[in-house]
């Protein structure tokens, strides 16, 4: 057995960490002469961080001169809770091995050099891919500054969205319903356009309910919501529920509604990305229909296709789904049969 044996584990703990909303999904094992001690992950949002939840199963005598395993960097600084490198260090654990260096600003590189600083050994980069593979929005928002999105398309064999313009229409399956709802509480935002709003009148929550859910994002440039604020999402109060638009008159015509609405004088989804991201969103799960889709495409902003595809042909009178302006290559296909239908997830990177 050696570290790599040892960080598998930890990642597969990782794996297990429900709930922990914007904070990563963190697995952590402790070894002593050569037996693993005890096992932990992160505990839901405001809960204690993979280290603390496995060194808090054992005693201080313990732990004296065992290894950590973590398959993300420690943090060194308070927040919801006090610093993992803290509780190390008081628990005396001679040797971290880190797979992964957290991306987060107020982490990086600070949690290690705290340890080394202390005489610790510290391990970097031990099955750093596989721990990466964790937590891809996670990761990506604090490369990159933004959030990372999904484009999630339900499309007939012939590349049609619906029977026609305005037409509410029945795609896929069971299956593929139930699997959408559970994916969407992956994410920590859910987008569509006013028309999708207007035509489907969605409720665009996961099932079962996440304990956080995620908020709902409307795109609504023009305002055409104001003349139909009985839709659900407006007011059934089941999530946060946001509306981007340029209309100056938008927020005073659904004040009676259980919204937020951000005017934006351009609302481009380049504006309302960045807007998204000083909320501290990571991730977007972009429902809405192929023109929205085609904005995301255009502007560059798109790291992921998930579409779920039907064998029935809704012929030319359909309303076809978006086209990428240019020709896409993906990273990481993956297929998986739903019934008759199929789901198809494409990254555009693998190295995120």
């Amino acid at each position: 057995m050696n570290d790599q044996y040892f960080m598998k584990i930890a990642i597969e703990q990782a794996n297990q960490a429900t709930g922990t909303w914007q904070n990563p999904q963190v697995g952590a094992v402790v070894v002593k002469d050569g037996e693993i001690r005890a096992t932990g992950h992160t505990q839901p949002f405001g809960g204690p961080h993979a280290e603390r939840d496995a060194l808090t199963k054992l005693t201080p005598a313990q732990t004296r001169g065992a290894t950590l395993y973590v398959t993300l960097e420690p943090c060194n600084h308070y927040g919801k809770q006090p610093p993992c490198t803290q509780l190390i260090i008081d628990r005396g654990i001679k040797r971290v091995v880190v797979a992964e260096t957290d991306p987060h600003a107020l982490v990086t590189g600070k949690g290690i050099a705290r340890l080394r600083q202390s005489g610790i050994e510290v391990v970097t980069g031990v099955g750093v891919r596989a721990a990466a593979r964790v937590n891809p929005h996670y990761n990506f928002f604090f490369r990159h500054g933004r959030p990372w999105v999904t484009l999630k398309q339900a499309v007939s064999l012939d590349h049609r969205v619906s029977a026609g313009p305005g037409q509410r229409t029945s795609i896929t399956n069971q299956a593929v319903y139930a699997r959408v709802h559970r994916e969407r509480a992956n994410f920590q935002g859910i987008v569509i356009g006013s028309t999708t709003a207007i035509v489907d009148d969605p409720t665009l929550v996961p099932l079962p309910h996440p304990d956080f859910m995620p908020a709902r994002v409307i795109l609504d440039r023009r305002g055409r919501l104001a003349d139909h604020q009985q839709l659900r999402l407006l007011n059934d109060g089941l999530a946060p529920t946001w509306v981007f638009t340029a209309c100056v008159t938008l927020a005073d015509q659904l004040a009676g509604t259980n919204v937020q609405v951000v005017y934006l004088a351009d609302c481009s989804v380049i504006k309302v990305v960045e807007t998204l991201a000083k909320q501290g969103v990571q991730s977007l799960y972009v429902e809405g229909g192929p023109t929205i889709h085609a904005a995301f495409a255009a502007a560059g902003l798109v790291e992921e296709v998930i579409s779920y595809l039907s064998p029935q042909m809704l012929g030319t009178m359909g309303v076809p789904a978006f086209t990428p302006p240019v020709p896409w290559s993906f990273a990481d296909p993956q297929v998986e049969i739903l019934g008759n239908n199929v789901r198809i997830a494409e990254r555009k990177r693998q190295d995120v």
